[in-house]
C-alpha cells in the first residue's frame, strides 16, 4: 500500500494481506464507507451536469413564461386601445342622430332662426362632450405668443406696442387632451 496522500487503488484496499487488527464487521463497514466515498468523489462531474441541466431547464421555463407575459401584455394593451376608441365613438353616435334630425328639419323648415338655434344646441352639446372626455380648447387671442403652445401662420404689423408678440387672431382652434396638446392652434401674431 502507498503512503503519503498518494492515490490508493480500490483493489489495494481489499488485499487480504492488510492487517488492521479490527473485527470482521468493522472491516466490512470500513470497506462500504470507502466505496461510498469513492463513488461520491467520482460523481462531481455528474453532480455538476445535473445542476447545470436543472438550472438550464429553469432558465428556459422562465424565458418562456416571460415571453408569454410580454405577448399577453401587448395583446391586452391593443385591446384597451381598441375598446377605448370604441367607447368614444359610441358616445359620439347621439351627435350623428342630432345632425340627421337637424338636416331633415333644415330641408322642411322655413324658420332659419329656429334652425340656427338648433345648430347652436348641437354645437354646445358637442363641446360639453369633448370637455367630459378631457378635451379643452386652448385660449389664443390676447395671449403672448409661445412657440411651444401655438403655431404661427403669419405676422402682421400692429400700431399698439402692447400687441407686439401677442396673438392677434386664431385661424384654427387648438385643443389639449388633459395636459397634452393634441392639435396646436394656428394663429396670427402681432409684429
Amino acid at each position: 500500500m502507498k503512503k503519503n496522500n498518494d492515490y490508493i487503488e480500490p483493489e489495494e484496499l481489499y488485499d487480504d494481506d492488510v492487517n488492521l487488527d479490527l473485527p470482521e464487521e468493522d472491516i466490512d463497514e470500513l470497506k462500504t464507507n470507502i466505496e461510498d466515498n469513492l463513488a461520491e468523489e467520482s460523481d462531481p462531474l455528474l453532480k455538476l451536469e445535473t445542476k447545470y441541466n436543472d438550472l438550464n431547464d429553469s432558465y428556459l421555463r422562465l424565458h418562456a413564461e416571460f415571453d408569454n407575459f410580454r405577448k399577453r401584455t401587448i395583446k391586452e394593451k391593443a385591446d384597451i386601445i381598441k375598446s377605448g376608441g370604441e367607447r368614444v365613438l359610441m358616445d359620439m353616435l347621439p351627435f350623428a342622430d342630432d345632425f340627421e334630425r337637424a338636416l331633415q328639419a333644415l330641408h322642411a323648415a322655413e324658420d332659419k332662426a329656429a334652425m340656427a338655434e338648433g345648430m347652436d344646441l348641437i354645437y354646445s352639446k358637442f363641446v360639453n362632450f369633448l370637455n367630459q372626455h378631457g378635451v379643452k380648447e386652448i385660449e389664443t387671442v390676447g395671449q403672448p405668443f409661445d412657440a411651444d403652445r401655438f403655431e404661427a401662420i403669419t405676422t402682421i404689423p400692429v400700431q399698439d406696442k402692447s400687441k407686439k408678440g401677442m396673438v392677434i387672431d386664431c385661424i384654427q382652434k387648438g385643443y389639449r387632451l388633459n395636459d397634452k396638446i393634441i392639435r396646436y392652434p394656428k394663429v396670427i401674431v402681432g409684429e
